[in-house]
């Protein structure tokens, strides 16, 4: 499978779409650059997945926090049964240098294709009822 032909498979996929990053994301990407994210991919995918019974597995990335954790949910590299049905990885085994360094590389491809897109906005601060009133019941 090329690269190419993952990303065709992911865009048919609702669920892996709504993945983007946010403000905070885009901007860690664009202050750490490319060689120290791919680094960043390179040992969470180490520690987090490459065991062949990884530590929680299905729950052990992040929904946020990290640019690299919204890529994985975005590209099916965050666990090990994504990686089965979406990159053909077989389940219960170490993964082997190559199957690593693909992973990487579909995480890159993914966030370069996100910076290409405009700066996301700030995010508006939610109302809070303001704590100094109190409400006259009677």
């Amino acid at each position: 499978m090329t690269i190419d032909d993952l990303f065709l498979r992911l865009s048919r996929s609702q669920f892996r779409l709504r993945f983007h990053l946010g403000r905070a994301e885009y901007q860690y990407c664009l202050k750490k650059g490319e060689a120290q994210i791919r680094q960043h991919a390179t040992d969470f995918i180490k520690e987090r997945l490459a065991p062949a019974v990884p530590a929680n597995d299905g729950k052990q990335t992040p929904m946020r926090g990290h640019p690299v954790f919204i890529a994985q949910h975005a590209t099916a590299t965050c666990c090990r049964g994504c990686l089965s049905k979406w990159h053909n990885i077989p389940p219960w085994q170490p993964l082997t240098e190559g199957q690593q360094a693909w992973m990487v590389e579909v995480l890159l491809h993914w966030l370069q294709q996100e910076m290409q897109r405009p700066l996301p906005p700030e995010k508006k601060p939610k109302n809070k009822p303001d704590q100094s009133q109190q409400l006259d019941l009677l």
